[in-house]
């Protein structure tokens, strides 16, 4: 996957003396130290981490850790004081007003916490606000608006007043707002974090949802670990200012860099967090549904399995086929149509473990992953269910 942004060294200081606080960084003095000194705050030391193009990038920390002050770095609602910050290879932090305007305006889009919609309009009037700043003619901001609200789960709410929404549909209306302007990026600071935790955990999944949708670019910001790890591609995880460790989920609980990251980690629910995505495998032993029961037997062989998945065009799932059932066929007992089993548990990459963990427990078959168009993309065992818990 190609880089559509790349974060090269950024450094982000408040207050005054800037220059020497800057130099004190460079030379081995911490956030701490600079602030007893100067009264100057250090945001961000020497940041640098890149995101790939339809990611869900999570940035992780505790409150001062930076996490916010990069975030707000990347639209340029702050300036680094030093530093690279690259869209698609050119460096925004260069660019002029004209440039930086185009880039927010069509490039990027931010969605709050405190959802940052406009009281006095209507949840039409916000969604559609962008595109009218842009001077698009009001029926086709109208219709792009009511494809976004659809898709958020807000359909037939346009015509109401921002008040009479609860927290959660608030902010689904921020999110139709940002998608709206179709962006490359779509920034999201601590978006969940006023909403009480039933409504967090349904707008976690919403956001998982519209994003297979729509495959855009997210960078979110979150101080909650579970968050972080239940929807995050790779996660990077702050402190004072700086970059600890990135990687995936799975990699950061199998491989914390230090005694920080281990602490900061220990006490995940497991379950909660990986998804099937992080513990399936790519099927090594599957029969196309032309295939005859000779060429089954022999896939079965050649794996040291005892049943294959029957695909048909496109790898789209059929079924499971037994050893039993393919010498049955083979010895002309039954149709080999008539042996493939085809009420098996099936799920999806972005199941909790949590929810896979009933389905595991009883299954006789390794659990079949197919996408939305129903196409095999690969198993889940139930030993590697219960290895990635332990």
């Amino acid at each position: 996957m190609e880089n559509i942004l790349e974060v090269k060294n950024v450094t982000k200081i408040f207050g005054s003396g800037i220059g020497n606080a800057l130099k004190l960084l460079k030379a081995g003095s911490n956030k701490k130290d600079i602030f007893k000194r100067f009264g100057t705050t250090v945001g961000t030391d020497n940041v640098s981490f890149d995101v790939k193009k339809g990611e869900i990038f999570v940035i992780i920390g505790l409150s001062g850790s930076g996490k916010s002050t990069i975030i707000r770095c990347l639209n340029m609602l702050h300036h680094p004081t030093s530093g690279e910050i690259l869209f698609n290879g050119k460096d925004i932090c260069k660019f002029n007003k004209n440039e930086l305007r185009e880039y927010r305006r069509n490039h990027i889009s931010m969605v709050f916490q405190h959802f940052g919609l406009i009281s006095n309009r209507t949840v039409l009037g916000n969604v559609t606000y962008g595109l009218e700043v842009k001077g698009i003619p009001k029926a086709e901001r109208e219709a792009k608006a009511e494809e976004m609200l659809s898709l958020v789960g807000l359909e037939g709410w346009a015509n109401h007043n921002i008040s009479s929404l609860s927290g959660g549909m608030r902010q689904r209306v921020g999110i139709a707002r940002a998608l709206t302007n179709d962006p490359d990026i779509l920034l999201m600071d601590e978006p969940f974090s006023a909403l009480d935790p039933i409504v967090r955990r349904d707008m976690q999944f919403e956001l998982l949802k519209i994003h297979k949708m729509v495959q855009k670019t997210i960078i979110f910001i979150t101080h909650d670990i579970n968050e972080a790890f239940k929807i995050g591609d790779r996660v990077a995880i702050m402190k004072d200012g700086k970059i600890v460790q990135i990687g995936t989920p799975e990699e950061i609980l199998e491989q914390p860099v230090n005694e920080y990251v281990e602490e900061f980690v220990k006490d995940i629910d497991k379950t909660k967090i990986l998804c099937v995505k992080h513990v399936m495998t790519v099927p090594s032993a599957f029969v196309k549904q032309s295939d005859g029961p000779n060429v089954a037997m022999k896939e079965m062989k050649s794996n040291g399995v005892s049943s294959v998945y029957v695909v048909g065009d496109n790898m789209r799932l059929v079924g499971l086929l037994t050893l039993d059932g393919a010498l049955k066929a083979r010895n002309g007992e039954v149709p080999l149509k008539d042996v493939i089993i085809k009420d098996i548990p099936v799920t999806n990459s972005e199941v909790n473990l949590q929810d896979l963990l009933p389905i595991a427990a009883e299954a006789k078959y390794p659990i079949a992953v197919t996408n939305q168009k129903n196409q095999l993309i690969g198993i889940v065992t139930k030993a590697s269910v219960l290895s990635s818990l332990a």
